[in-house]
């Protein structure tokens, strides 16, 4: 896919409009830390860009080798790290109970995969710029 973007704007208390494209999703962030809970919080944005591309993954994969392997459902729970802790993702992947244990034994390893997880598991580069903004009324 190369080169990815999303902006996030403030729309509220501590709410975001997030654009990707031509899609939009709201993020914000529960009572309990200042949010009015109008959406999922970033935290939880980032468990459900691991849940859906690891499901995707195996999915792809799936119809690749002609497998079908009907309904798939992946858990993702999700850790932030603390001092001296590491941050901990615990995925769980469920299938139907037809699916050969040969076949799971792939898709286990496929879903480890997936360029969400790949990117989580390894090195990452920041870079932050500043630039002013005009808000017009």
């Amino acid at each position: 896919m190369g080169h990815m973007k999303a902006t996030s704007r403030r729309k509220g208390n501590l709410r975001q409009m997030i654009t990707m494209r031509e899609h939009s999703v709201i993020s914000d962030e529960p009572r309990e830390t200042g949010g009015d809970d109008t959406g999922p919080s970033p935290q939880e944005l980032l468990a459900a860009s691991l849940a859906s591309c690891t499901a995707v993954t195996m999915e792809m994969y799936a119809q690749r080798k002609g497998w079908d392997i009907g309904y798939v459902e992946v858990d993702c729970e999700y850790q932030p790290g603390e001092r001296g802790k590491p941050t901990k993702f615990e995925l769980v992947l469920r299938f139907p109970p037809e699916l050969s244990d040969e076949m799971i034994e792939r898709l286990k390893v496929i879903a480890t995969k997936c360029p969400i997880h790949r990117t989580l598991d390894g090195e990452v580069m920041f870079t932050e710029r500043v630039e002013t903004i005009q808000l017009t009324a």
